[in-house]
């Protein structure tokens, strides 16, 4: 019984015109009589080529055969050093690398913080964030300042990939007021901390605005590829959505950048038409009218200039 569930699950997921013996043979590594023997209900699967196959065909046990709601879900890497963070970053570029990387594939981001795509450059900002990242995984040789603080692993490359896939997908971000809160929160409160000289404190406020300045440039009405929408009511997540015409995943934060990642179809689905609705209520900012994009975009820069002001009053600690 079990096993014939399995078997017809498999056979929905795999193209219609393969044969379902080949195709288990294949993932099994095992000769095509002996697939033909577990299509045929002859012989059955051991518990190793169950879990084999649940992977490979990113199939839940507990949903498949208890009718639970559980989901099955893969996990980025954990980040605990220099290296850890370059893995992490090569291990997500496999993940997204399951979509195309054309407008055909759309991505959707519920931006409660500055989206990471943006802050895995080589720039100033982008070693803040890291220099944040480490800190707040609580290393023990990071107990160092900004000034001092380089990296070690060769984060570069794989940086590039993710920055060069999200700018080549359809994107959809949905930002508010706050979205920036906790870059400006990491600046102001490293200065006060003494970590971050106020000559480096005012010039990531001015790297931000740079930031924030490009993406304005970009929410044009001309600009189909990328859209920027602003939602004042709906608290933001950071959660991910990449949807095209075959499949979808979904990558849901469970640490500061530890992301579960799930291709389940039904769990995808439902985020994907809640993602429908929010843009529905959400302000389109790139055919908003003038006014209304400026006006958003003129918060934004009003509270990095107060917090840069926040950096003029004091004294340079460092």
């Amino acid at each position: 019984m079990y096993q014939e569930i399995l078997i017809n699950t498999i056979r929905k997921k795999i193209d219609q015109n393969k044969s379902l013996i080949e195709e288990l043979a294949g993932v099994l590594d095992i000769s095509y009589d002996a697939a033909h023997r577990r299509i045929s209900m002859k012989s059955k699967f051991s518990i190793e080529e169950g879990v084999q196959l649940a992977n490979h065909y990113s199939i839940s046990m507990d949903k498949l055969f208890q009718g639970s709601d559980s989901v099955l879900v893969k996990k980025t890497k954990d980040v605990r050093s220099f290296e850890d963070l370059s893995r992490y970053l090569e291990s997500s570029f496999k993940y997204l690398n399951v979509h195309a990387a054309d407008r055909n594939t759309s991505l959707y981001y519920s931006a409660k913080d500055i989206p990471l795509f943006y802050t895995v450059k080589t720039d100033l900002l982008s070693k803040f964030k890291l220099y944040v990242w480490l800190y707040l995984l609580n290393l023990e040789d990071m107990n160092i300042s900004f000034d001092a603080f380089c990296t070690k692993a060769p984060i570069i490359d794989h940086s590039q990939k993710l920055t060069t896939f999200y700018a080549s997908v359809q994107t959809n971000e949905i930002w508010n007021d706050t979205t920036i809160n906790s870059t400006l929160q990491q600046i102001i409160y490293f200065f006060h901390s003494g970590l971050l000289s106020a000559e480096h404190g005012r010039t990531l406020c001015e790297c931000l605005k740079e930031l924030v300045f490009g993406l304005e440039q970009k929410c044009t009405d001309k600009n189909d590829q990328y859209r920027l929408y602003y939602h004042d009511l709906l608290i933001l997540n950071n959660n991910v959505l990449i949807s095209d015409q075959q499949k979808k995943s979904l990558f849901v934060p469970y640490t500061m950048l530890g992301y579960y990642i799930t291709y389940d179809e039904n769990t995808c689905k439902t985020v994907y038409d809640f993602f429908q609705y929010q843009l529905k209520n959400s302000k389109l900012l790139n055919t908003a009218g003038t006014k209304d994009r400026k006006m958003f975009f003129n918060r934004v820069y009003q509270k990095i200039d107060f917090y840069k002001t926040q950096m003029t009053v004091f004294p340079d600690m460092l």
